[in-house]
């Protein structure tokens, strides 16, 4: 992927550092609590403070001492539930945009007493976008996995589709143009609802979630397809952060190191981690695997080359292995592919699909369907990641891309510029 075909390349200053502040920064930063979200939005937040800024990082109250540990001001952000639960019932369900709407008004007096030179919010945490609009304070959006803006031509978002390949591919997907708008325009309706609820002007452009000064994609550019990029879109690498850990040794022998890497938020009862136990019992590799504190509902018998924990470090066992098998969350992938790993990915729910689809097309992986996984598909799928070593050399190409470029020094720099009263990035 060229500089010509994407935002790499325009650092603030022509390189690779920033200059050094004139001053001291107030920045305030706010995100969902679910950690693909929360942990990008806290590796920024750590490069800031590294860097001598007063960082205020509003976010769910679990993340508290991790936030405070990097320097930063912990503030505690509305969790409104937005469909009643037996702990915490409702006497209706509360709307996404209604939550918005309360956590903006709860949002705003804390940003007020901050006084921030500028707010950075994630995709998914509207209330500190909108109580910067009406503080009238320059904000920025971190959208924590791959451009979602779709591309006319292109497989609409989270369709799991690769690129197409042929001009015949290309008008196929110009006809989901029109439907996919409309879904689009539905949403900016309701976001405009939430907003004259506020007293703030309706927008009429679509994705109005995004800011128009700067958007920060935190993934990597090989899994963005070529398009025409906006000025103020930069592709900045992964930002990866995750909570201290004890080390884990991996399984006793010589075969290649396996990590199965789930995601127990999409997969509590642990179907994949079952299928990888079961089917990689007799292979001549060695697995290691975790549960993420989250003991699976039936007992599965462990083969001699395998090692389950509680919980372990992706950063320091990833670099070690030969493959990762996980779900495609975003976190677990970009941190498997900067630390040079190829993937088995088994997509579940959400933008996994997507994600899914970006690796095969970028070739550093393999995917599965979440409806064809047993131990023997997956087994077969493990046999044939390690089979092409064209994929280890590609995924290698990407972790020196990363090792290259800090994605968390690179977002810091554009939101300097941006807090001293940089134009339209």
């Amino acid at each position: 992927m060229s500089d010509a075909a994407s935002p790499l390349g325009r650092t603030p200053d022509g390189g690779s550092e920033s200059a050094r502040p004139e001053r001291a920064l107030r920045i305030f930063l706010g995100a969902f609590g679910d950690p693909g979200h929360a942990f990008p939005m806290l590796a920024l937040g750590a490069e800031l403070a590294a860097r001598g800024h007063e960082v205020t990082y509003e976010t769910w109250t679990r993340w508290r001492c991790d936030v405070e540990a990097a320097g930063m001001r912990f503030r505690a952000a509305p969790e409104y539930p937005v469909f009643p639960t037996r702990e915490r019932p409702l006497p209706r369900p509360l709307g996404p945009y209604e939550a918005v709407v309360r956590a903006t008004r709860d949002t705003r007096p804390a940003l007020a007493e901050t006084r921030p030179d500028v707010v950075v919010h994630d995709i998914l945490t509207l209330a500190p976008a909108l109580a910067a609009e009406l503080e009238q304070v320059p904000t920025a959006t971190l959208v924590p996995h791959v451009y979602p803006v779709p591309q006319f031509g292109q497989p609409p978002y989270s369709f799991g589709a690769r690129p197409p390949r042929t001009r015949a591919g290309a008008t196929l997907w110009r006809a989901f143009h029109r439907p996919v708008r409309a879904g689009l325009a539905l949403g900016r309706d309701q976001l405009n609802e939430a907003r004259r609820r506020l007293d703030l002007p309706a927008l009429t452009r679509l994705f109005g979630g995004l800011s128009e000064r700067l958007v920060l994609v935190a993934t990597l550019p090989q899994l963005e397809p070529p398009r025409a990029w906006p000025a103020h879109v930069h592709v900045v690498g992964p930002l990866i952060w995750e909570p201290p850990s004890t080390p884990v040794d991996p399984p006793p022998g010589t075969g290649p190191l396996i990590l199965v890497a789930p995601s127990t938020s999409q997969d509590p009862e642990h179907r994949l981690l079952s299928a990888a136990l079961n089917g990689l019992a007799r292979e001549p590799v060695r697995l290691l695997a975790a549960t993420n504190r989250r003991a699976p509902t039936r007992p599965v018998p462990l083969g001699a080359n395998t090692r389950v924990v509680d919980w372990l470090s992706y950063g320091e066992t990833m670099p070690g292995c030969a493959l990762v098998i996980c779900h495609a969350g975003h976190g677990t992938l970009a941190r498997a592919l900067a630390s040079s790993c190829p993937v088995v990915a088994v997509p579940h729910v959400g933008d996994m699909a997507e994600n899914a689809a970006r690796l095969v097309w970028a070739g550093a992986g393999v995917r599965l369907p979440w409806q064809m996984l047993t131990p023997l598909t997956l087994r077969h799928a493990v046999r044939r990641a390690l089979a092409r070593p064209g994929l280890a050399a590609r995924a290698a190409e990407l972790g020196a891309w990363a090792a290259a470029h800090p994605g968390a020094r690179h977002a810091a720099d554009l939101v300097e510029r941006l807090a001293r009263g940089g134009a339209r990035l």
